[in-house]
């Protein structure tokens, strides 16, 4: 089954990513064979996860999530529906960077 996934850097930052098989993708990136971006972040470590029935719907979460705030991607991972749907309504008063 696909999933999308997020790591959290040794700098804090989040990267979001998507794979068929999720243990294989932590371990490359552990390795620093996992891409550019987590081998200069390295170590890593999973955060979040979610699962699909399709590599397309996936993807296509991969590439929303990719778009959001740091503080939305926190509050995702933090399992924080109410700060979530507080931070998509007003996006425009926190800016790009999602900071206030």
């Amino acid at each position: 089954m696909p999933f999308i996934y997020i790591l959290e850097c040794s700098d804090g930052s989040y990267y979001t990513g998507s794979t068929w098989n999720l243990d294989e993708r932590i371990s490359q990136h552990l390795s620093g064979a996992g891409g550019k971006y987590t081998s200069l972040h390295h170590p890593v470590k999973l955060v979040y996860s979610e699962e699909y029935d399709r590599m397309d719907a996936a993807y296509a979460r991969e590439k929303q999530i990719q778009g959001w705030s740091r503080r939305k991607k926190k509050a995702l991972i933090d399992g924080d529906f109410d700060q979530l749907i507080h931070l998509s309504k007003n996006f425009s008063q926190f800016g790009k960077t999602g900071e206030a």
